[in-house]
């Protein structure tokens, strides 16, 4: 059996994709144990889910990012460090909107998921209704998720896992969100899966998946 990872949590707001995480570890069917959470905002409503879940004694912090940008890389490495003062392995971006610097140390080990089908409908700027309302705008027939490595590009990086689902013709960004939103509850936790089992590798800017 595979080991079970420790993940940090980053967020911005809501936390539905960390209540997703909870829900499947309190069942079992999760290769890994959310061990922090961290949001980039005070007050929101992610830094709760833990104890709505049934798991309290998990670590929650707010680290707003410094307005000054030559600030940055060392409020990342602080947020990161912090994360990996609580055991986390990997640290998972569930709906966190700031770019991250990412130190040497954390490259390859930080995860994002995206609400498309990247290269697709990402960047900066694009998140929430504004990516369901783009491919609606561009008549795509499919759209899903992306479960990718980070690095200093919003929403780049190797692509770990993605899911497709269709775009039907009477679809709202509301109604086109749900269902991606049902794709992503699905590909966070198999790419968690596909860590722990040790069977990801990057190689020249593309993940290889060694058969299961």
């Amino acid at each position: 059996m595979a080991k079970k990872l420790k993940l940090g949590v980053l967020l911005s707001g809501g936390g539905t994709t960390l209540l997703n995480l909870l829900e499947r570890q309190k069942a079992g069917s999760l290769a890994g144990e959310v061990a922090c959470v961290a949001s980039d905002r005070p007050g929101v409503l992610g830094l709760d889910r833990p104890r709505e879940a049934g798991f309290p004694d998990i670590p929650t912090r707010v680290a707003e990012p410094p307005r000054d940008l030559a600030a940055r890389p060392g409020w990342g490495a602080d947020l990161l460090d912090w994360c990996g003062s609580h055991g986390a392995e990997v640290v998972l971006m569930c709906g966190f909107l700031r770019l991250l610097p990412l130190p040497d140390a954390w490259v390859g080990r930080v995860l994002n998921i995206h609400p498309s089908l990247l290269p697709a409908f990402g960047g900066k700027g694009f998140h929430g209704e504004k990516v369901h309302q783009a491919a609606l705008d561009t008549g795509v027939k499919i759209s899903g998720c992306t479960v990718h490595f980070a690095d200093q590009v919003y929403d780049r990086g190797p692509i770990l896992v993605q899911k497709a689902v269709p775009v039907l013709e009477h679809d709202t960004a509301k109604t086109l969100a749900s269902r991606v939103f049902g794709a992503e509850c699905e590909a966070y936790p198999e790419a968690v899966a596909l860590l722990a089992a040790g069977r990801v590798r990057l190689e020249q800017g593309r993940t290889r998946i060694a058969p299961g």
